[in-house]
């Protein structure tokens, strides 16, 4: 018997040492990890220059607890910027003794008064966030008793905390607590949260979550927060991945995979190259000021990359772009976003996307802590064009908000209040087809604030876009529609072609009759049929605390050099009849159509493209490009159009059709239908062969299909 005891007893003890000498390989990892965030010593200095004595700093408001306020976010800052310092051997501060006094000074200050922010996410994750890791890398070199104090503040970030919500928010907080398990060497609870943070890699569509098309909602909103929330769920959980590899605690395969699935064909997806983020994606963040070296997804990659073997190659060039090892990525791509209604394009010289909304989903978040107050239509059909990726970098505070690059909007004296930000969207006709390569978008659009409405579309190929609009109209009697073709950075000279005559445009407001094109920053904007276009090339002013009221936010007066090309329509476009009374139709039909050209030079402007608009009406918009034997065409209603000579389509249901073509031969058919509502799509080719294609449904409803023409 005690041969069997001593045996337990042994196995018992054998076992707890495996799992410390995990728990010290994963505590070795984590600290790893966290001091790879870089490093500021200009800060530190002058952090370390202006503390007082009793641990604060001068400049901030420690009596503002608000929403908009909580100054005291800068006093965690500093401390996690001091600390990082003092860990990192590449600092000049490394180990400097008096930096070690002013942490614990400022960390003193702190654990006397246990600042408690109106705004819980400073409560549950910022503070709790920060402190674990100053704890974590400065283990050793805090007072014992600060260690204990700041022990209640960590512990705040709770997988019990009803802020733990699915998803992004526990993944996040429940990182905070394992860390800080690791910390204390707490085994038995790290397990615990480790397989909770396993547990929500996982698809979620229709919920908060991961969607099944590798996009992310944070809320039952079910808009696109994938940038913002969904590279925070991303990085922790890449991060996990990294730190218990190797382990008992080591993530599945399947685990892994996915990640790496959602990492590469979400996140990088949504990012220009992989690199920069997509304007378009951007919800109250965009009115937060950035640098254009912020790489988010290069550390989770890294991660990613040591973890698996699984999409080795991909994920390595994401890396080497993101530390500019490469100038240029390999990969071009079409993919629609069915679950968030966002289409995006790469090609190895640009990047281009289309924001949208539908019945099935709302248009943008709400205007959370007096962020993004002026974001109602940047979901309207929005497209942002990257060829650098900076093209739109800190733009915002100068940014005329009812000219949303893609959109068309009713230009009125002011915006509207912030609360009406968030809407639900009138229309169920939203989506694209796309076989992976090349795609067409088609948004039968109605405004949710103004109520004006308007077809339109995107046609992509491999050098140029092109976009077209239909059945433009408006019930507002005192206020013009206009469709902003870009408004981005004026980063050279604005070049316009009208007649046999080239024009350098000097600085200021113009409107120009009978433009044949339009040239900017190695952009080009064709207008197949010569129009009336309005150009502003000038200095614009303004302050990032106009667009986000926080107490953080700068004060100071901005001015930025700003290019903006649109198409005035005028009041009520359509004529006359409204179109929102019953049995009215629209006196005429108002369209607008324009190619955009990332990369080119004047001198291309002038020749002939090989594209043809076939159609450009509210029941059929179609293009065909020449060249490449592919035809595009978005039904908004059952229909015929002439493709080629002897070659109708008719579709007998709404739909959005690709065709690719050989010796003017339909070679293959991509659909897709953008209302949902459909199970099968019925396509008619000259009257003669009648064609039925079965529909995705269920979470896949909208995506493409793609069949042989037999």
């Amino acid at each position: 018997m005690k041969i069997i005891l001593s045996m337990i007893f042994c196995f018992a003890m054998s076992t707890l040492v495996f799992a410390q000498n995990d728990l010290q390989v994963i505590k070795t990892n984590l600290i790893k990890e966290l001091l790879r965030s870089d490093i500021n010593d200009s800060l530190v200095e002058q952090a370390m220059s202006t503390i007082k004595d009793d641990g604060s700093w001068p400049e901030i408001n420690y009596k503002d607890l608000s929403l908009t306020g909580y100054q005291h976010s800068i006093h965690v800052e500093n401390l996690e910027s001091m600390a990082l310092a003092y860990c990192n051997n590449k600092s000049k501060f490394y180990k400097d003794q008096k930096l070690k006094i002013t942490i614990n000074k400022a960390l003193k200050f702190w654990c006397e008064y246990n600042f408690i922010s109106a705004n819980w996410w400073y409560n549950i994750v910022f503070t709790p966030r920060t402190f674990v890791k100053i704890s974590l890398i400065m283990e050793k070199d805090i007072d014992p008793d600060i260690l204990k104090k700041l022990q209640p503040m960590i512990k705040r970030a709770s997988k019990d905390d009803r802020w733990a919500r699915q998803s992004a928010d526990r993944v996040k907080i429940c990182s905070i607590e394992a860390q800080n398990y690791i910390l204390i060497g707490d085994e038995e609870n790290f397990s615990q949260l480790i397989d909770i943070i396993q547990d929500q890699i996982k698809l979620m569509t229709g919920f908060r979550g991961m969607q099944c098309d590798f996009s992310f909602h944070h809320r039952v909103h079910r808009v696109n927060n994938t940038v913002s929330y969904g590279s925070g769920y991303g990085q922790n959980c890449a991060l996990w991945a990294a730190c218990v590899a190797g382990t008992k605690y080591a993530f599945s395969e399947e685990k892994i995979k996915l990640l790496v699935d959602y990492h590469l064909d979400g996140l990088c997806k949504q990012k220009v190259y992989g690199k920069y983020d997509d304007k378009g994606v951007a919800n109250r963040d965009i009115t937060r000021k950035e640098t254009a070296s912020a790489h988010s997804l290069l550390i989770p990659l890294e991660n990613l990359y040591e973890a698996s073997d699984y999409r080795k190659n991909e994920i390595k060039e994401i890396i080497d772009l993101c530390k500019g090892k490469i100038d240029k990525p390999t990969l071009s791509f079409a993919k629609f976003f069915w679950q968030s209604e966002h289409f995006v394009f790469q090609r190895p010289d640009f990047y281009t996307s289309v924001r949208m909304f539908s019945t099935r989903n709302r248009n943008m978040e709400l205007a959370h802590n007096s962020e993004g107050i002026f974001n109602h239509y940047k979901s309207d059909g929005a497209n942002h064009l990257a060829v650098k990726g900076d093209e739109y970098l800190n733009i915002w505070p100068v940014y005329d908000w009812q000219k949303i690059p893609g959109t068309t909007v009713l230009q009125k004296p002011k915006m509207p209040s912030s609360n009406e930000v968030l809407q639900d969207g009138l229309t169920d006709f939203v989506g694209a087809a796309t076989d992976g390569l090349y795609g067409v978008v088609g948004f039968d659009f109605i405004s949710p604030h103004d109520f004006i409405r308007v077809k339109k579309s995107w046609f992509f190929f491999d050098d140029e876009y092109v976009c077209l609009g239909a059945g433009i109209a408006s019930n507002d009697f005192n206020n013009p529609i206009a469709t902003t073709i870009n408004q981005s950075l004026l980063r050279s000279d604005v070049i316009v072609s009208r007649a046999n005559e080239q024009t350098k445009i000097e600085p200021g407001d113009h409107h120009i009759d009978q433009t044949k094109w339009v040239f900017h920053n190695g952009i080009g904007y064709i207008f197949p049929e010569p129009a009336n276009i309005n150009l502003s090339n000038k200095t614009e002013s303004g302050r990032w605390y106009d667009i986000n009221k926080q107490s953080s936010s700068s004060k100071e007066l901005v001015e930025k050099d700003v290019f903006k090309l649109w198409i005035n329509h005028g009041k009520r476009p359509q004529g006359e009849n409204l179109w929102l009374y019953p049995g009215k139709m629209d006196t005429k039909d108002v369209t607008y159509q324009y190619i955009v050209v990332p990369v080119t030079i004047p001198k291309q402007l002038n020749t002939e493209r090989p594209i043809e608009t076939l159609s450009n009406n509210s029941q059929i918009q179609c293009v065909k490009h020449t060249s490449l034997g592919i035809v595009q065409a978005v039904f908004y209603t059952s229909g015929t159009i002439t493709i080629a000579k002897a070659i109708d389509i008719t579709l007998d249901s709404p739909g959005i059709v690709m065709l690719k073509m050989k010796n003017n031969k339909i070679d293959q058919i991509t659909v897709s239908d953008p209302t949902r509502k459909l199970s099968r799509l019925h396509m008619s080719i000259s009257g003669e062969k009648d064609i039925a294609i079965d529909l995705p449904q269920g979470d896949y409803a909208g995506t493409s299909v793609t069949i042989e023409n037999q």
